[in-house]
């Protein structure tokens, strides 16, 4: 099972390294704009296969990702100084009408997974590309909010004391500024997390949840500040995305995808909850949040339509 990716920057190859590290896949192929940059990373890479799992590594063109499962697509340009975020999205959607269109004409059946910020507006982007390529929506999917998601219960895990794979805690809406943290659902071993902080006698009040939800929220920045970029936590994300779709897993993750309308924003890529499949995503699953999260989640969906617009017309 081939996987290709598109973009050998340091989001790239360390989705790569961590497919490495779990066994995802048989093969990974490297594409980037900067051949030299792929070649090293392959390279490097193919020497932790010894320690990890058998899985082949190379570098190559577009025509190398022919009968690849899924492709990751990790490329685009950085913000230069003084740049706003909206010149930004315009000059990744001028690479993004570049790259996608030669994986698509590369590898026609490929299921293709966004990794480029800003995600949800990308991954927009990407699926009024391929449409015209006769690709279904389903199979266009953005990371969304996964890292966030696991930002979260791993801090409310690390707080409680429990496993964070046994807190059941979602974030949805954009990955950005504007998530929403849905406290108001969250279980441990099946039990709402108030009465399980009741049981355990463990105290998780007004303030320590905004504390929390702040720390979820500006992870990045704090990442950012202290060495420039974040992929470890997006690197394993992916190796797990992948995972889920190579084996037809049934899982439910909160990615990005173009959906027709999300609290009451129509024609939007958020993250929602999805059941993911071995084609893409299966189905959404809408989630009975309270009247502050629904709030949220619409002016989420809003920021994120208004985006959209500046960027596709």
């Amino acid at each position: 099972m081939k996987i290709g990716i598109v973009g050998s920057g340091f989001v790239g190859s360390t989705a790569a390294y961590a497919m490495i590290m779990r066994g995802v896949g048989r093969e990974i192929v490297l594409v980037d704009k900067n051949e030299a940059r792929a070649s090293a990373e392959a390279y490097d890479l193919l020497h932790a296969v010894p320690f990890s799992n058998p899985l082949r590594v190379r570098h190559g063109g577009y025509a190398d990702l022919a009968e690849s499962r899924l492709v990751i697509l990790s490329a685009g340009v950085s913000q230069r100084p003084g740049e706003t975020r909206m010149d930004l999205l315009k000059r990744n959607a001028v690479v993004f009408r570049d790259v996608i269109p030669k994986v698509f004409e590369s590898d026609p059946k490929a299921i293709l997974v966004v990794a480029t910020n800003p995600l949800d507006v990308m991954t927009h982007v990407a699926a009024d590309i391929a449409a015209r390529f006769g690709v279904s929506k389903e199979r266009i999917i953005g990371t969304g909010t996964m890292l966030d998601t696991a930002r979260f219960r791993t801090l409310l895990g690390g707080y409680l004391g429990v496993d964070a794979q046994h807190v059941h805690a979602y974030v949805v809406g954009e990955h950005g500024d504007t998530e929403v943290l849905t406290w108001s659902l969250i279980s441990v071993s099946g039990m709402p997390l108030q009465d399980f902080c009741r049981r355990q006698g463990i105290v998780l009040n007004e303030q320590l949840q905004q504390e929390i939800d702040q720390q979820v929220r500006k992870a990045a920045y704090h990442i950012i500040e202290g060495k420039g970029a974040t992929y470890y936590g997006i690197g394993g994300a992916l190796a797990k995305l992948a995972d889920v779709i190579l084996h037809d897993q049934r899982s439910i993750l909160t990615v990005s995808s173009r959906t027709d309308v999300v609290a009451g924003v129509s024609d939007v890529s958020v993250s929602v909850p999805c059941l993911i499949g071995g084609e893409g995503i299966i189905t959404l699953i809408p989630l009975p949040l309270n009247d502050q999260e629904q709030a949220g989640l619409e002016k989420s969906a809003r920021a994120v339509r208004e985006a959209i617009d500046e960027v596709i017309s």
